[in-house]
């Protein structure tokens, strides 16, 4: 099988595996994958709402990605059918949103998850990890721990750029950077600061 040379890695890898996924090679701000949602979210959303749509995501890579790279692996590939996993990847992430929402807001009741479909049906990123992780030909744990670590990126960066929009709109910006330019700006800036966690980990 094509995950065959990697289904001996250490814990220590995979804690790496998740920990670059995260911060180093991070999805929103390294490729970049996953910026619509930031841009989409309302200047007035709450906090509850910021971390519902980042445990949302988070939740749907993983269930996404890890039976998306079973299926590849195990149906696509011994029948030479690899072409098609695009037509494989899109609908298992779409047919996913809605019973994996329902999932969440009865387990976490707190925390508003109606109307992330759209949010989440836009998110790039979702798809790109599962192509991501086929194209590495990992093993499905390392692509559990690549979808977790990329999960837990975009949150951590969904709630620093909040903090961040929070933050510019209270400053006096010129009229010509307000809106979408200055949260370009400041997910630019964000991007050149998680570029300082690139060599935190040798291999």
């Amino acid at each position: 099988m094509a995950d065959s040379p990697h289904a001996g890695m250490t814990m220590t890898e995979l804690f790496f595996t998740l920990i670059s996924a995260a911060l180093i090679n991070n999805l929103v701000l390294h490729l970049p994958l996953g910026i619509d949602p930031l841009l989409r979210l309302p200047e007035d959303a709450d906090r509850a709402r910021i971390h519902a749509l980042g445990i949302a995501t988070c939740a749907l890579m993983t269930f996404s990605a890890v039976p998306g790279k079973l299926l590849a692996d195990y149906l696509l590939a011994p029948l030479d059918l690899g072409f098609l996993r695009l037509f494989v990847f899109l609908p298992l992430c779409v047919l996913l949103i809605g019973p994996l929402l329902r999932l969440l807001a009865r387990a976490l009741p707190g925390l508003p998850f109606a109307g992330l479909d759209n949010l989440l049906l836009a998110n790039a990123a979702i798809l790109g990890l599962s192509l991501i992780a086929d194209d590495a030909q990992v093993s499905a744990l390392t692509t559990l721990m690549l979808s977790l670590g990329a999960g837990l990126g975009f949150w951590l960066v969904l709630s620093l750029f909040d903090d961040l929009r929070q933050r510019v709109c209270n400053d006096d910006v010129p009229s010509p950077f307000r809106g979408l330019p200055i949260q370009l700006i400041s997910a630019g800036l964000m991007a050149m600061a998680f570029l300082g966690f690139d060599g935190l980990f040798k291999s």
